[in-house]
């Protein structure tokens, strides 16, 4: 895996709906999450190591705490750092949030999930959505300061419980909409083309579904970087800035990589330099990358304001 060149921090304010729905995951939860050990302040009660049978429990507690996703490989020393410093904020929080290591050589799926082109990769999961936070290396008091960001984020949507106080419980969750589950499903077994399908046809059903339509955005964008090189991506972007098709392929890995507004920014100044069909393209692909983060967001409004003076 390679490294990219940077990363953002989340906003405090951001939409909770990220590049991967991992719905699919939690609802093929069939038995109660691990137990976090007693609030005794050491790191092993609240880190836990994490495989593709297991996530499934361990994003239902998201609902109760944030879970740190540590995306990690034996073969990286970056990993190993990064893991140490996250190990001792899982500690000096004593149960507010939980840090699941996982091998990404191991279990290639859940690392797909998230989008992962390189390690480490961190990312956090706040009442079962993904909220990317590193794709890299960085010193222990940036990890520090996004994890005091990430909170913030966490307690403003509803998530500030302890697993320390014994209230990561799971919660029973309504049944999905059966081309909802049928799609999630399908993502689950890698199956990118079934499960737009499925979106699709539920949008063909009811087609005020926004739910369906964020979904098919979002399989898409994984359809289209499914085997990408990030670091291939980014050099061809930086090669060729007239190229549309390599401009829009580093957007989609910025948005995959939590760069939201470096991907909005992208594809809007190429608007302003394109006419006739490419502008069109671009101009698409950034309505579909909306629905990706979702309406409310207020990056999202800023560069729907920015399009439209690009537009006119």
């Amino acid at each position: 895996m390679s490294t990219p060149n940077h990363r953002s921090a989340p906003s405090p304010s951001m939409n909770l709906r990220g590049a991967v729905d991992l719905s699919a995951l939690k609802a093929k939860a069939s038995a109660p999450p691990p137990a976090a050990a007693s609030g005794s302040g050491d790191a092993a009660a609240f880190v836990i190591e994490v495989s593709e049978q297991s996530f499934p429990q361990v994003v239902q507690l998201s609902a109760t705490v944030p879970v740190i996703v540590n995306l990690y490989s034996a073969r990286s020393p970056e990993s190993a750092e990064v893991t140490a410093v996250l190990e001792q904020e899982a500690a000096a929080r004593g149960g507010k949030l939980l840090v699941a290591n996982v091998d990404a050589d191991a279990y290639p799926q859940i690392a797909q999930a998230f989008q992962a082109v390189s390690v480490p990769t961190v990312a956090a999961v706040v009442k079962g959505q993904p909220v990317p936070l590193l794709d890299r290396a960085v010193p222990a008091e940036q990890i520090r300061a996004l994890l005091n960001e990430l909170m913030q984020v966490a307690e403003a949507n509803g998530v500030s419980g302890s697993l320390a106080d014994g209230s990561g419980e799971a919660q029973e969750e309504a049944p999905l909409p059966p081309l909802h589950q049928e799609a999630y499903d399908a993502i689950v077994a890698g199956d990118y083309d079934a499960a737009a399908a499925a979106y699709r046809q539920a949008l063909a059903e009811q087609p005020a579904d926004a739910e369906a339509k964020a979904g098919l955005a979002q399989v898409e964008l994984m359809q289209r970087l499914r085997g990408a090189d990030a670091d291939a991506v980014r050099t061809a972007a930086a090669d060729q800035p007239e190229n549309v098709d390599a401009q829009l392929q580093v957007a989609d890995l910025d948005l995959s990589g939590g760069h939201v507004e470096d991907a909005f920014n992208r594809l809007i100044r190429l608007i302003a330099r394109t006419a006739g069909e490419d502008r069109e393209r671009v101009r698409l692909r950034l309505l579909d990358l909306f629905e990706i983060v979702g309406s409310s967001d207020p990056r999202v409004t800023k560069a729907r304001s920015a399009l439209a003076r690009a537009l006119f």
